[in-house]
């Protein structure tokens, strides 16, 4: 049992030895690894922190970006739908014009062509009446046998042109 014990058994200088080297090192440990460690950590803590710090702010300005350019898309949405809506209303405008426009002429070409044709019809009638009277003159200049003087001709031009116009 004396080895057991010798073993076993605690020796006061040994126990002094051994914590005197284990807060020795502690301290050493302390002053050369824990103080530069902590250190090192607080720092990258830092930029760990600087960088959630710099990724809101660059989140905050994206969405207020996303905001901004929402908000052009929609007035440039906006101003094209109206840009749209004013070019038809031009076209339609444009159109109704063209259409009044191509009306005007062909009534003012009806009326020329109506103008035209009831000038001709006149003139075709004038001339038939001449036609007729010139014939009416030379019948009656027969059948009357003689030659009709200009006073003459002229009241039975007159006579044969009334007859001839309450008879059309």
């Amino acid at each position: 049992m004396g080895q057991f014990q010798a073993f076993v058994g605690v020796n006061f200088w040994d126990a002094l030895f051994v914590l005197l080297n284990t807060l020795t090192i502690f301290f050493v440990a302390k002053k050369f690894l824990f103080g530069p460690v902590m250190k090192i950590i607080a720092d990258r803590q830092k930029e760990i922190d600087d960088m959630y710090e710099a990724a809101g702010a660059a989140k905050e300005s994206a969405a207020a970006l996303e905001t901004e350019y929402k908000q052009k898309l929609s007035v440039a949405a906006e101003t094209s739908e109206r840009m749209v809506k004013e070019a038809v209303a031009r076209g339609q405008s444009r159109e109704e014009e063209i259409i009044r426009q191509a009306n005007r002429e062909a009534d003012a070409i009806r009326d020329k062509a109506a103008a035209d044709i009831a000038q001709e019809k006149k003139k075709a009638i004038n001339d038939a009446k001449d036609e007729i009277s010139e014939m009416a003159l030379a019948i009656a200049g027969k059948v009357v046998g003689r030659e009709l003087n200009a006073a003459d001709q002229a009241s039975l031009l007159d006579h044969f042109i009334e007859e001839l116009g309450e008879q059309a």
